[in-house]
This record gives structure tokens, C-alpha cells and sequence, in this order.
């Protein structure tokens, strides 16, 4: 079977709207390539190995790849892009000097090539992430999370999934019960359990995330403590106690709250996190860029959240946020 590419020439300042965007089109798996240069170094604080050689992608531009099954008629959708990345703007990002172009590839060429740059990788002090396909012996206190993200996700270590990783690492103390909202490869939810977690709750409204997460939670080991569901946050919320699949499943009010999604979801249900965290809960806020820092932040002290922590890195934020313990649930 052949698929269509779609490869997109953009901002990296933009990447969060153009994979969303692609997605929304009807993408089945995007992959991103950012610009390395001599005047960029690569993070190896965490012993990180590169084995690829430097691109030649424009300094501040990423090449996004989007692939879509061949019954799709590609040329709309590619002017339907470039309609929405002109208006870009309008919500604080630029996509600069961009391009698109129509392509094609076969489905091996897709599933199988990308899996030779995807290496174990230590995304925080004690939390590493290895693909299924490579071998690794772990260290004196790491944790290993076996991931194989499919063809629709990615490798899980993107700043946004490294910050929230970091976050759950400094909040996890052991036991707490956690909803992971837009879990996508569900990584999120096996590194909170691998810290220590009683149980989590993974949502995500994409019926391919679900899947993928059901598989990678089965491949660490967690079916019994991980349920998988398609749902929003607000669908948690609607459903009574009678209503819950599991009866010793995560239901409201939980310890901790944690979503990588993009800032403008995020701003939308923040009262919703509100209602089913304890008083003293933690939410976790990430997949947040640079120039939206200031309006989300602003958005969780309206709602009546305390502001514990902020952590960067590149030109990612995410908030760690505290429902006050005075709350009244």
C-alpha cells in the first residue's frame, strides 16, 4: 500500500499548530524534524547519543512529514493548509517563508526507516525511554519505559512529554491516583507509574491513541493499574459513580491532573480540572509555547490555582499548578 506525504517546510515556533493542523486534515502519523546547526547544540546533560549527522534544514524551521491513506484527494487538503498556516498570525504563531508538497511513499518505507534514529534516551534523571526493537541495559536507578509509538505518535521526547516527565518526577511521591489527559502513546501514564503512582486514568479522543496506548501500557506491564479510555476531561466529570468501567478504577476527585495538549485546549478546561482534583492537587500543564505562557498562566490564576512551579526548556513551558488544600470539593 502506498500513502500520500505531505511535507511541510515551517517555523519550529509553530510546530504545536502545524502538527495540529495536519492531524485535523486527516494525517495518520506526522513526523518532525528539527534544524541542527554548529551554533545549536544537542542536550546531553542526560548522556544523550547523536548518531545522525547534521541536516541542512533552514536555522530556525522544522520539516514535518504528514502521511494520509491513498483514497485521499491530496490537493484540497494541501490548500486548506496553506489557508490555515496564513492565518497563523491571528493566533501568535508564524510559520515564516513556508512550503508544501505532495508526495508519496510506500507503508514499510514510513513504518520501518524512522525506527533507526530512535534510541534509548534518559528523558530525566531517572526515567529512560527505549524502544521495543533496541537493546539496554539500564543503570543503577533508572527506570525504563518500553515504548513503540506506531506510525501516529511520537518517540516521547519532544520538550512538551520531556517537561511533563521531569514534573511528575518531582511530584509523585507514591500512591497518588492521576487522570493523563490526550495520552496519546500513553507514555505519560507508564512514567507516572513507574514513579510510584496507585493507579491512572488515560484519556484521549483519538481512537488510534487509544490503541496505542493500550499497547505500550500491556508492553510495561500496567493493564491492571492503567485504564485506557476514549474520553475528554469532561465526559470523566459527567459520569456517575454507577457509570464507572472499572470498580476500582481512578474517579474524581484524584491527586494529580497531568495534560500535554496544545495551550489553547488547555485554556478551555481549566475549571474542569479544577473540579476533579483534591483540595492540595497538582496539575501538570504542558505542550505550552513560549508566547502562550503569560495567557495560560493567567488562565490558571482566574480559576483559583496557586502557581508551584514553571519549567522551560528550549522554547517549551509547562506549569505545575496546586488546587489550594482550602478548596471546598
Amino acid at each position: 500500500m502506498r500513502w500520500h506525504e505531505l511535507t511541510v517546510l515551517a517555523t519550529e515556533s509553530s510546530q504545536e499548530m502545524v502538527t495540529h493542523y495536519l492531524t485535523e486534515l486527516g494525517a495518520g502519523g506526522v513526523s518532525v524534524e528539527e534544524a541542527w546547526s554548529p551554533d545549536k547544540p544537542r542536550d546531553t546533560k542526560y548522556g544523550e547519543v547523536y548518531d545522525t549527522p547534521l541536516n541542512d534544514i533552514r536555522p530556525g524551521y522544522a520539516l514535518y512529514k504528514a502521511y494520509f491513506s491513498e483514497d485521499y484527494e491530496m490537493e484540497p487538503i494541501a490548500g486548506e493548509l496553506k489557508t490555515l498556516l496564513e492565518g497563523l498570525p491571528e493566533y501568535g504563531y508564524d510559520a515564516g517563508e513556508f512550503t508544501v508538497h505532495i508526495g508519496s511513499v510506500h507503508e514499510d518505507d514510513w513504518a520501518n526507516a524512522w525506527k533507526q534514529f530512535f534510541k534509548p534516551v534518559a528523558v530525566t534523571e531517572r526515567l529512560v525511554i527505549k524502544p521495543t526493537w533496541e537493546e539496554y541495559e539500564p543503570k543503577e536507578g533508572e527506570l525504563i519505559i518500553e515504548l513503540d509509538p506506531g506510525m501516529a505518535f511520537g518517540t516521547g521526547t519532544h520538550p512538551t512529554t520531556s517537561l511533563c516527565l521531569k514534573a511528575l518526577e518531582s511530584a509523585i511521591d507514591g500512591g497518588e491516583r492521576i487522570i493523563d489527559v490526550g495520552t496519546g502513546s500513553g507514555v505519560l501514564a507508564i512514567g507516572a507509574m513507574k514513579l510510584g503512582a496507585d493507579k491512572v486514568l488515560a484519556l484521549d479522543l483519538d481512537p488510534v491513541a487509544v490503541k496505542c496506548a493500550k499497547e505500550n501500557i500491556e508492553l510495561n506491564g500496567y493493564e491492571n493499574e492503567v485504564e485506557v479510555r476514549l474520553s475528554d476531561l469532561l465526559g470523566v466529570l459527567r459520569e456517575s459513580e454507577g457509570e464507572q468501567r472499572q470498580a476500582d478504577g481512578v474517579k474524581p476527585p484524584v491527586d494529580l491532573v497531568v495534560a500535554n495538549i496544545l495551550a489553547e485546549i488547555i485554556l478551555l478546561f481549566i475549571a474542569d480540572v479544577m473540579d476533579v482534583l483534591k483540595p492540595g492537587g497538582l496539575y501538570i500543564a504542558s505542550g505550552i509555547f513560549k508566547n502562550k505562557e503569560e495567557a495560560v498562566e493567567a488562565g490558571l490564576l482566574a480559576a483559583g490555582f496557586e502557581i508551584v512551579d514553571v519549567l522551560r526548556q528550549e522554547d517549551w513551558v509547562a506549569f505545575v499548578a496546586g488546587k489550594p488544600k482550602g478548596e471546598v470539593e
